[in-house]
């Protein structure tokens, strides 16, 4: 249904050699940890290979893209270009590509700052972007424990990760990100 060697094609064309490798290792571990937690395979390995395929384009092509997709961005979103590469990602893979799952189109739209009440493909990419085989920050050997231990640890502390981050930087939190770190506290069983 997917042409995923079609999608290795395009992001080799628009990724730099380092962007390229890291969907690659995105895509292996999202399909490692769809098959692992139960999510589609599939539908991993196509979101896990597109989920930066704007990362490296210009700010006005990806607004381009988003308005030509009809996506909704906002203010806040608008004023924070680190944003617009998940936004635009999921607009490329729906106008561009003709992808119209949305579950595929939503891990894209999500998977950097997560979201309230995330599906389970959702996570598998969100999680997959932290602890691909091409990560080396700091605390990225306590991620992928966090991750073995079990899906929720891992989104927890992956958010809360995120959260320390952005904080410690004195940047603002995406209301997203605070959705879903509140989602994860009031649900312990996602």
């Amino acid at each position: 249904m997917y042409n995923i060697e079609e999608y290795r094609t395009i992001i080799r064309e628009k990724l730099s050699d380092y962007r390229f490798y890291h969907s690659l290792c995105v895509c292996e571990s999202a399909m490692v940890l769809a098959e692992r937690f139960g999510a589609d395979v599939h539908k991993a390995e196509v979101a896990g290979i597109l989920h930066d395929v704007m990362k490296e384009s210009s700010p006005q092509e990806q607004l381009d893209v988003i308005a030509k997709a009809n996506m909704h961005i906002t203010d806040f979103e608008k004023s924070q270009l680190k944003f617009y590469h998940q936004i635009s990602g999921s607009a490329y893979a729906k106008v561009m590509l003709g992808i119209d799952d949305e579950e595929i189109l939503n891990a894209i739209r999500y998977h950097t700052t997560g979201r309230d009440n995330m599906s389970l493909l959702e996570q598998v990419i969100y999680l997959a972007d932290f602890i691909s085989a091409d990560r080396d920050y700091q605390d990225v050997d306590i991620m992928r424990q966090q991750v073995e231990k079990d899906r929720r640890a891992g989104m927890l502390y992956a958010t809360e990760f995120t959260i320390k981050s952005v904080v410690d930087k004195e940047n603002m939190l995406h209301p997203d990100t605070v959705a879903a770190y509140n989602w994860l506290i009031k649900n312990e069983n996602i």
